[in-house]
């Protein structure tokens, strides 16, 4: 993926993609089940459902704990903003109107199996990474680059966790 030049006021994006050979149906089961996501995360430490959900729909919030060697320890409330199985998971985090972030699943159903994408936007909203940019805003576009890179290589791990559960 090429982001030079990418500033976090563009809501920089980053995607990744894996095919794997298990229905739709099946890899929905792990992309949407958020207590997995810490297991495969290294920055992701733990989720929890809030006001009384028990699982994916729209409207419905979770609580995240991360932690980060260069941004320290923190915690997000996400908001469920797409949730159509087998289809689409999306979450935003913080306010779903203008969140930090907003971080999705999609899932296209083809030759028996299914193409997964996994995709992280930074944005609108001020994050951790806005107080960095804050600190050295000539360095904007090195951090924002450093961060997408970062996402980059997290979700090209989930991925390749994902498809070995759903495949297995």
């Amino acid at each position: 993926m090429e982001w030079t030049g990418a500033r976090y006021a563009d809501a920089p994006t980053a995607e990744c993609a894996q095919w794997i050979s298990a229905p739709p149906d099946r890899v929905w089961d792990l992309v949407s089940d958020i207590h997995l996501m810490p297991e495969l995360s290294g920055e992701l430490q733990s989720v929890e459902w809030l006001d009384g959900a028990r699982g994916p729909a729209v409207g419905n919030r979770f609580l995240g704990r991360n932690e980060h060697p260069a941004l320290g320890a923190w915690e997000t409330i996400s908001h469920v903003v797409a949730c159509e199985r087998p289809r689409e998971f999306t979450w935003s985090v913080g306010d779903p109107e203008h969140p930090t972030a907003t971080w999705g699943f999609a899932l296209e159903a083809g030759d028996g199996g299914t193409l997964l994408r996994q995709w992280a936007r930074m944005g609108p909203a001020p994050s951790g990474l806005s107080r960095a940019i804050e600190r050295m805003p000539d360095k904007e576009q090195k951090i924002v680059h450093n961060r997408l890179c970062e996402f980059e290589t997290a979700m090209t791990t989930v991925l390749a966790e994902l498809k070995r559960r759903a495949e297995s």
